[in-house]
């Protein structure tokens, strides 16, 4: 049976077999296949800021002798996020794309706070107040390309996704991805009930949600904003 320190040293190692030829800053404390490693452990723990942090130092600090505060980990891991694109599969010839709506407040606290990040939308025939969390996955459910948006956005507002796999991708997407100036010549709408290749998707999404309590996580991290 797998410990978790062997299964952190693992991840470390593939990290660091993508992320050879990333530099370390002279003045950084942590080489970049350990930032990247710790984002990693931050987004499959599917805690908040502080409890991921509490557990990080109390269980396995020794992996990381040189883990800096906290606030300051934070700061890392946002500013280097896109090293995170060097992770993101090549494209199969048939792909699948759908959105993931993420509810940061109840829509009757909307517009309480002037900070507010979300906006107020439909997703999965419901309205909530928050955003939309668009992924392109390959035919075996890694993901090629990813885009956001507030929650007021339909879905083919992420065409533009589509089309940078114009010629190497034949995506499926449901009939919410079709707009009426013209769809991109590699999208194929699926009415419902067809193209149950589709349903891949659900299950990565379905993944988000109970593995990596991924709603949860942004819905704390919004809110500690």
């Amino acid at each position: 049976m797998t410990t978790t320190s062997e299964f952190i040293t693992a991840l470390f190692c593939q990290v660091d077999d993508q992320l050879s030829g990333f530099p370390k800053h002279p003045e950084a404390h942590l080489w970049p296949s350990e930032v990247v490693t710790l984002g990693l452990l931050h987004a499959l723990k599917g805690v908040g800021n502080r409890p991921f942090y509490r557990w990080l130092t109390r269980d396995y600090r020794p992996l990381f002798p040189r883990l800096p505060e906290r606030t300051r980990l934070l700061r890392l891991l946002k500013t280097h996020q896109d090293w995170t694109q060097v992770f993101l599969a090549a494209p199969t010839v048939l792909g699948v794309i759908d959105t993931y709506g993420i509810e940061l407040i109840h829509p009757m606290r909307e517009g309480r706070s002037p900070q507010q990040i979300g906006r107020k939308g439909v997703s999965n025939h419901r309205w909530m107040v928050g955003g939309k969390l668009c992924l392109l996955l390959k035919q075996w459910g890694l993901i090629v390309g990813w885009a956001c948006a507030t929650a007021t956005v339909a879905d083919n507002t992420f065409q533009g996704l589509i089309r940078q796999f114009e010629e190497r991708m034949i995506v499926l997407s449901d009939t919410g991805f079709h707009a009426a100036g013209g769809d991109p010549t590699n999208l194929k709408l699926c009415q419902r009930g067809a193209w149950e290749d589709r349903m891949l998707v659900e299950t990565v999404l379905s993944m988000l949600t109970l593995v990596c309590h991924f709603k949860t996580t942004v819905r704390q991290k919004a809110n500690a904003e």
